[in-house]
């Protein structure tokens, strides 16, 4: 099946976002540490965008940590770009995050001035709970599906320093549909969207690839199995996923897996490397 997910609030919270920027003086992006390259909005490359940035790792602690360290180095090679790694455990708080922007807003040094700063990402990155732990309170909505924050919301966090909280936003095009099945692996897209066999068998084969051992220890699988197939029957197996008539049930199988891949049942793991 081909992806593409781009609802209509959407359009109009991307006018929005290029105008806000023009009053930044940040911007504050969140990424999935499992996949940062491919969880990354294109329309954050172009022109409108060019300001100091900050790159949040998101649920780093479902990624691999070799692999996520990797990443933040690569990130801040970057000119007036920081890094920062967030986890369930260790979410990221006010004077981490400040700490991290000063140096990068250094040339202003006007102290009445007003530090605007964009918090932008996908859906389901993170962001609503990204805000929840600065402010140390509960001012935006979080969910487990995707796109639950649907207008912008400011925000102050110190004197003088406000956050712009920014709806999730995809990208009209997903091109790069491989890019697009890891992002609606990890939940990124709203399951009505999607089709969630077609998407799982996708997580199979990464698995069974990359992550066998894994796939023993979850389902007891045999460390022989090669195919989605073959995976897909210990899965019924080991969960009951079957029909009244006790073959495997792939729809309820899908679900398992997806609900294991998404939540972290299955380890840590990344589904990207940086480049050399």
């Amino acid at each position: 099946m081909i992806i593409s997910w781009y609802p209509g609030h959407m359009h109009k919270a991307r006018k929005e976002l290029i105008a806000v920027s023009k009053g930044a003086q940040a911007i504050i992006e969140l990424v999935d540490a499992r996949a940062p390259q491919c969880s990354s909005n294109p329309i954050l490359a172009s022109s409108e965008f060019k300001l100091p940035r900050v790159k949040i790792l998101t649920k780093a602690d479902l990624a691999d940590r070799k692999i996520t360290s990797l990443w933040k180095t690569h990130f801040q090679r970057a000119p007036t770009t920081s890094c920062l790694i967030s986890e369930h455990e260790k979410p990221i708080n006010r004077a981490t995050l400040i700490s991290q922007l000063k140096p990068l807003l250094q040339n202003i040094n006007s102290t009445e001035r007003q530090k605007q700063l964009l918090v932008v990402g996908v859906p389901n990155v993170g962001k609503s709970t990204l805000l929840n732990s600065i402010l140390g309170k509960k001012v935006a909505k979080t969910g487990d599906e995707p796109a639950v924050t649907k207008a912008q919301q400011r925000v102050k966090i110190e004197n003088g320093w406000y956050l712009i909280d920014t709806p999730g936003l995809m990208w009209p095009k997903l091109e790069n549909q491989d890019n697009a099945y890891k992002l609606a692996c990890l939940g990124t897209i709203r399951n009505t969207a999607i089709n969630s066999e077609d998407i799982a068998w996708y997580a199979a084969e990464f698995l069974i690839r990359d992550y066998q051992d894994r796939l023993q220890m979850r389902y007891g699988i045999d460390m022989s199995t090669q195919s989605p197939e073959m995976l897909y029957e210990s899965i019924a197996k080991s969960t009951g996923a079957l029909s009244k008539k006790g073959a495997p049930d792939y729809h309820k199988i899908s679900e398992v897996l997806l609900n294991d891949f998404r939540s972290g049942r299955l380890g840590r793991f990344s589904l990207e490397k940086p480049p050399a």
